[in-house]
């Protein structure tokens, strides 16, 4: 599939502008455009232009097969250069390691993606399917009496302002639509410091064939590196006010990562000296409260975030981009249940993730006084 990037027409009024051009706005643009509504999507990347930096967030599990399917991506998805990942071990609640395969799955194995070619192959499905996409990043939002005007800031500089009946808010946990029209209701404190070891053939390591995602705790939080397409990443989720100065620093990082029992095996094929220095990311649990309201819908992070522990964030993000853009749809069609609908869908997902979050850290009871995990099991 081959993406109009051409500039698209600023006069006249969308039925629809989704702002953001990742899993979530990609699919809600891909929906709406094969629902024959005449839909703008907004994205601030360049074509074909690989990201500056690693995006972190690169697992997909099983459960997107039939997602993608029943969207008619799953064989352009399944040619695509992404690695399959058959499983993860752990370490959590216990120093050895135990292992969940995916062998017994009915949707066969997860992947570890190739992100920047994902999003790109999502924007030109929706593309393809009619949608005009506009290379520009939103930096401002208003409503009038049925009408919403998005203010965007192109490549050159220059602003322009777009119309529509309806935006879907996919600028994920910046949320910057809907955070002026909801209350975002945050769960903790987490964030994640991440690094890209051999990227761009620095410091590679050919003989590193496993492809489960490990995963460690530690008195601080806890550890996960997976082999990805561009290399390998690793990755420290603690609390923001429990991160040392040193973590900031490519040496502090990897000092860090060698007192790991699990990760620092993990990583021992690779050359430091192609390690460079963590970036860093919100990572906590986040909801938008509502998720919608008249003319608006938000979809993925911007909707509702989850920690990455879950490895559901992509997936969520690929649903609720669906659900947007068949709510959009719905309500352009007059059907005035369509956000209700959207809003119990959404329940329902966080009912889901809470539980499973719950769970998933009470499993973990090896340091009952340290901050990190007092904080999520007190």
């Amino acid at each position: 599939m081959t993406a109009r990037t051409g500039p698209a027409p600023l006069a006249g009024r969308f039925e629809a502008v989704v702002a953001g051009g990742g899993p979530a706005g990609a699919v809600a643009a891909l929906v709406l455009a094969r629902a024959g509504r005449h839909v703008l999507l907004v994205d601030g990347g360049l074509p074909g232009a690989p990201s500056a930096a690693f995006t972190i967030g690169e697992t997909l599990p099983p459960a997107a097969r039939p997602l993608l399917d029943d969207l008619g991506l799953w064989a352009d998805f399944a040619a695509g250069a992404h690695l399959s990942c058959p499983g993860t071990y752990a370490s959590w609640g216990s120093a050895h390691l135990h292992g969940h395969s995916h062998l017994l799955d009915p949707h066969g194995h997860g992947w570890h993606l190739d992100r920047d070619r994902f999003d790109a192959f999502l924007r030109e499905a929706a593309v393809a399917a009619g949608a005009l996409i506009r290379r520009a990043v939103v930096i401002g939002h208003r409503s009038t009496a049925g009408e919403q005007h998005l203010l965007v800031r192109e490549r050159g500089g220059a602003v322009r302002e777009l119309r529509s009946g309806w935006v879907v808010d996919a600028t994920g946990r910046r949320a910057l639509i809907g955070r002026r029209l909801a209350r975002r209701r945050r769960q903790d404190r987490l964030v994640a410091a991440y690094s890209l070891l051999g990227g761009r053939g620095v410091g590679g390591h050919a003989g590193d064939l496993e492809l489960r995602t490990l995963v460690e705790a530690v008195p601080e939080g806890w550890w996960y590196t997976a082999r990805v397409p561009a290399g390998r990443v690793v990755a420290h989720l603690t609390d923001a006010d429990l991160a040392v100065a040193g973590l900031r620093t490519a040496d502090g990082f990897r000092y860090a990562a060698s007192r790991t029992q699990h990760v620092r095996e993990r990583l021992s094929g690779y050359d430091p000296a192609g390690s460079p220095a963590p970036r860093w990311t919100a990572a906590h649990g986040l909801r938008l409260s509502p998720p919608a309201g008249p003319g608006w819908v938000a979809a993925g992070d911007a909707a509702i975030a989850f920690d990455p522990l879950s490895s559901q964030g992509i997936l969520t993000a690929l649903h609720t981009g669906a659900h947007a853009g068949r709510a959009v749809d719905r309500c352009l069609a007059g059907d005035t249940g369509a956000l209700a609908s959207y809003a119990s869908f959404l329940d329902g997902v966080a009912d889901a993730y809470h539980h499973h979050h719950a769970r998933s850290y009470a499993e973990e009871r090896r340091w009952p006084e340290q901050p990190f995990w007092r904080r999520r099991n007190g």
